[in-house]
């Protein structure tokens, strides 16, 4: 069958291709930039990437006629939009408009469980999808489902990031809520295998694990997995605005993404039960099962996707990367240092490797200060780490950078800062001609711009040559 993704370079989208492929589906993947479309996309004869913006109507006509099957996965937990409802309705209309002009028998959209009388915003928004996707033109089959746990997932890193980090807490009377987490695993086994299945047209499922638990006991179950006395006092004084902090301060979530978060966790999220795990055949693993097998694929450094890696998880760029890869060179100021390379392949694998765990190889303390500020300020610090040790694509995040441009073949890597700035900041890495050319890149704004750059100056003297000096492994 010729399947169409959209969402594709989501987290579940970048999970759901590679296992559609696998059963020698051709997939069409739905992307708003190119340049975030995963490289090993280019080799696969069963994978085919256009682009398309689904607030942007005529784009839509890249997405080929003859598609059989489309998975609707747009969707954003960004609450920065005043019309966000509106933007994501524009979005499914637009969808359903094209999509009825195609051969498409059956849509398959993935939602979140709305049970519950009183709803969160993202929730409610969803809900109105459900109803604007319908259509006597195909088939559709809905999802319904509440915290996803996998490597990777907003809910597991953030629970790891409280978990690993706090041996006793204080915490918002949130953490009491009712919930039924479901494994990524299991998600991709029910949207996978309903493919044409016509038992599921026009029906609704929630899906959801064996287990009924609050995200108190989610968080004391993980600290068992990992083998750590947690404890854990719940108050009742904590306003939204005060949960929305403490999540924020203590996890590498953005403050948008963290208010988003503490308003749908008040809503109790459990699913009325179905003969779905009968018929498409899924056995939900427990949540202790699922934490572990999350862990499995962190130790074999094999997270296929991160919420982290979504734009959303900054909230400073958009989808179109294009626009920050021409790296500007009028009314900037530039930090350019260059080194002869003993080793190129030991050089570019330390580059590909740089930040999160690794870090920045001099000056690991005065990252960590600046980190420090710009949590201090509203941005994301260096919380955010990397998704894989080894691997940079664009699109990735990397602490407080997004990858522009990664390719080693051309012995490039580019980064744009998502910190808090009065300005824009560009970080290159490339080799030619022997040399690694290390240059940093800022274009002020306004005064206050200017001010920051010659206020830092004086530390990029020691910083960026301790940098470049460790990658070309120059004693100093």
């Amino acid at each position: 069958m010729k399947i169409l993704v959209t969402g594709a370079t989501g987290y579940i989208g970048k999970r759901l291709i590679p296992l559609l492929a696998n059963e020698n589906h051709h997939v069409v993947c739905g992307v708003r930039d190119k340049l975030r479309a995963d490289k090993s996309y280019k080799d696969d004869e069963f994978i085919e990437v256009v682009e398309s913006d689904f607030l942007k109507p005529e784009t839509l006509q890249n997405i080929p006629k003859d598609i059989d099957i489309a998975f609707y996965l747009i969707h954003s937990m960004s609450n920065g939009s005043q019309d966000f409802e509106s933007l994501e309705e524009r979005c499914a209309v637009n969808f359903r408009n094209y999509i009825e002009t195609t051969n498409v028998k059956q849509v398959i959209y993935l939602s979140g469980i709305t049970n519950e009388d009183h709803l969160s915003k993202h929730l409610r928004s969803r809900k109105n999808v459900e109803d604007t996707l319908k259509s006597h033109q195909y088939a559709l089959t809905i999802f319904k489902a509440g915290i996803i746990v996998g490597s990777g997932s907003s809910s597991f890193e953030i629970i790891r990031d409280i978990v690993e980090k706090l041996p006793f807490m204080i915490a918002p009377k949130w953490l009491n809520t009712k919930t039924q987490p479901l494994s990524v695993r299991d998600v991709l086994y029910f949207l996978s295998r309903s493919v044409g299945h016509e038992e599921t047209y026009n029906k609704t499922y929630d899906v959801f694990g064996p287990e009924i638990l609050t995200y108190k006991q989610m968080l004391l179950q993980f600290a068992e997995v990992r083998g750590l006395k947690r404890y854990i006092l719940t108050v009742p004084v904590m306003t939204p605005k005060l949960s929305s902090y403490w999540l924020y301060f203590v996890t590498s979530t953005s403050y948008k993404l963290a208010s988003a978060l503490v308003d749908s966790m008040g809503v109790q999220i459990i699913g009325k039960a179905s003969n779905i795990n009968e018929l498409l055949e899924v056995n939900p693993l427990t949540y202790k099962q699922a934490v572990q097998l999350a862990f499995e694929k962190i130790e074999q450094n094999s997270i296929v996707s991160s919420w982290k890696d979504s734009m959303i998880s900054s909230g400073r760029l958009r989808n179109n990367l294009h626009k920050y890869i021409n790296v500007p060179t009028f009314g900037c100021f530039k930090d350019y240092k260059e080194r002869p390379v003993k080793d190129i392949t030991k050089t570019i694998d330390k580059i590909w490797s740089i930040g999160g765990t690794t870090g920045w190889y001099y000056g690991t303390i005065l990252w960590k200060i600046r980190g420090y500020i710009d949590k201090l300020f509203g941005g994301i610090g260096l919380r955010r780490g990397r998704t894989s040790q080894t691997q940079l694509d664009a699109g990735d995040a990397l602490d407080f950078w997004r990858v522009i441009f990664a390719d080693k073949s051309q012995q490039k890597l580019l980064l744009y800062a998502e910190m808090r700035l009065p300005g824009e900041a560009w970080l290159e890495f490339k080799i030619e001609d022997g040399l690694l050319k290390q240059t940093a890149t800022f274009r002020p704004r306004g005064i206050w711009g200017r001010l920051y750059w010659y206020s830092v100056l004086p530390f990029h003297g020691f910083i960026f040559s301790g940098m470049i000096n460790k990658l070309v492994d120059v004693e100093t």
